[in-house]
């Protein structure tokens, strides 16, 4: 009842304070007054007025045209991907993204045929509404163990291979463009290098797409999609870098080290506002035991919050997002109920393989609508210095990264994180969004991006489950791990520490050891309610485990009996 009272008088004071309605012909406004007393001066004027018929069916489209073709959009990819998985034979061999593609080409030329223009992807549409659901499920679902073990790893990969490639194939397609007979004698070089800067990051979404479908080893997988997650800095920050440059027509070295404290302000600071927006998610489910049905609210918004903060100051909001969904997930499933946990689990599931299939649709789509220029030159020397690049950088860093990891990069392993360099539609949202007066070569870079995105989900997504096969590289082992196993592996983990402490070696067991008592001495006693801000991490990994297999036992034995809570 106090709760009912409060948010009354919530609303009493919030609509005292915004501007009284009634102006604009809305119910209530005196529009209907208005025509009353016309109707009555016509009559008394003696004008005669013609009593229409009362509409039985009535059509009015344009009332309901946006969010009627928006479900339509949607209907349409949950169709299809329900229509791949039903054919075993073809999902086998063509992964979704090529069919979706496909189904988005057939759609754009059927719209065109038509004679109406089809639609293109928006590059709003796609940062603010499609990208963030996909990128908060790998957030909140990363596996934080593997991707912590291997952070050097993914560094160097996501930020010196990222720069390696952008300025390698930038440099030579400037090259090639200098060449009589191209003529691309207009293309200068800043335009060069972000062009390059663009294409040479690789997709979250295309990696997540194949990669999941192959069930790649769990190695092989973090550190490609770990390098597709943490690359987007260094991509935003070349991006907006060279387009500044472009626009003022010069460089300086003041510039050259604006540009590198850019880039530590840009990924840090996405990763600052999503740990903050993380803290204050879990904060903020300390006192949801008595509303429980808004619990998975809060998780959503917050992490977009966070991703919307970032982007107001162009800070990576990929890098907040998984920050958030990072920071935030022990200590919000800590305090919230398995209900509201198994609601965040499948709704961003859902969420994020909507977006997803749009994404991809929308792609092929965008190809049938998209201005177009076409230049054989320019595209096939993209195409071959992107795989390139990506050969030899991978091939580099890897003899570097071998000389510090215990377990070694294979060549079979660097075979396949070369071959796995995906790239999708965020290069294509970016160069959408470059202005074609600064850069009027933009429709052949647009056509360029398109098929290089399109050689890479269509040969390499396609060939990769093949040659994975051939190569017998290891695959992912659905196993589930035992108290047994997490009793030993936080043994090892103390060991380690001890014999760092004894060495006098500070290595990541030490670090990672202060970390987790800071975090049982301060931070769960505020982020966690009641006893369980005390309970020792194996005992939460017992009561978890417990939950589990309760859970898979009333399925197994009344699988329709969930279905009633």
């Amino acid at each position: 009842m106090e709760l009912k009272m409060f948010i009354l008088v919530l609303g009493l004071l919030v609509g005292s304070l915004m501007p009284l309605g009634g102006a604009s012909g809305s119910p209530g406004s005196g529009t209907g007054q208005d025509e009353c007393k016309k109707n009555n001066g016509d009559e008394k004027n003696g004008n005669k007025t013609t009593k229409k018929s009362f509409p039985v069916l009535s059509l009015n489209y344009e009332n309901v045209r946006l969010p009627f073709e928006i479900s339509l959009w949607v209907l349409l990819a949950s169709l299809m991907k329900l229509g791949f998985h039903l054919m075993p034979r073809l999902s086998s061999i063509v992964p979704e993204s090529c069919l979706l593609i496909v189904v988005g080409l057939l759609v754009g030329g059927l719209i065109k045929l038509v004679g109406k223009a089809p639609p293109v992807l928006e590059s709003n549409i796609f940062f603010f509404y499609l990208l963030p659901p996909i990128i908060l499920d790998a957030g909140y679902f990363l596996p934080i163990r593997q991707f912590t073990e291997n952070l050097g790893t993914i560094l160097m990969f996501a930020v010196v291979g990222t720069l390696w490639n952008a300025f390698f194939v930038g440099g030579l397609l400037y090259g090639v463009c200098q060449l009589e007979g191209t003529n691309l004698a207009g293309v200068n070089l800043l335009s060069c290098l972000l062009f390059g800067s663009v294409i040479s990051a690789v997709d979250p979404v295309a990696v997540l797409a194949v990669f999941e479908e192959i069930h790649i080893n769990e190695l092989l997988h973090i550190l490609v999609f770990g390098e597709s997650l943490l690359n987007d800095a260094v991509t935003v920050v070349l991006y907006h870098l060279f387009e500044e440059f472009t626009n003022a027509g010069t460089i300086t070295v003041t510039d050259g080290f604006l540009g590198i404290v850019c880039f530590l302000v840009v990924s840090l600071g996405g990763i600052v506002v999503g740990a903050i927006y993380g803290i204050l998610a879990a904060f903020t489910s300390r006192f949801t035991s008595h509303t429980r049905v808004i619990e998975p609210l809060f998780i959503f918004v917050y992490s977009y919050m966070a991703y919307l903060s970032a982007e107001v100051f162009h800070l990576s909001g990929i890098m907040a997002l998984i920050a958030c969904g990072a920071v935030m997930r022990p200590y919000v499933e800590a305090n919230i109920s398995h209900k509201s946990h198994t609601t965040i689990k499948y709704f961003l599931k859902m969420w994020s393989s909507v977006s997803d299939t749009l994404i991809f649709i929308f792609l092929g789509v965008s190809t049938v609508a998209g201005p177009h220029e076409w230049n054989w030159i320019f595209v096939v020397a993209t195409l071959v210095f992107c795989l390139v690049a990506r050969v030899l950088g991978v091939i580099g860093l890897t003899f570097v990264i071998n000389k510090f990891r215990i377990v070694k990069l294979t060549s079979k392993d660097q075979f396949i994180i070369a071959y796995g360099g995906l790239r999708g539609a965020i290069a294509f949202s970016l160069v959408y969004l470059l202005n074609p007066k600064h850069f009027p070569m933009r429709n052949m870079f647009l056509t360029a991006i398109i098929t290089v995105i399109f050689f890479t989900v269509f040969v390499q997504g396609m060939t990769i489950r093949p040659l994975v096969d051939l190569l017998a590289v290891k695959k992912k082992q659905e196993t589930k791990r035992s108290i047994n196993e997490e009793i030993h592996t936080q043994f090892l983990d103390h060991l380690l520490t001890g014999i760092e402490d004894i060495c006098g070696h500070y290595g990541h067991h030490h670090w990672k050891d202060k970390l987790n008592r800071f975090n049982k001495k301060y931070v769960k006693k505020c982020l966690i309610a009641g006893e369980r801000s005390k309970e020792p991490q194996l005992i939460a990994f017992y009561h978890k485990m417990e939950m589990k297999q309760a859970i898979e036992l009333v399925e197994s034995v009344f699988p329709t009996t969930l279905d009633l809570f």
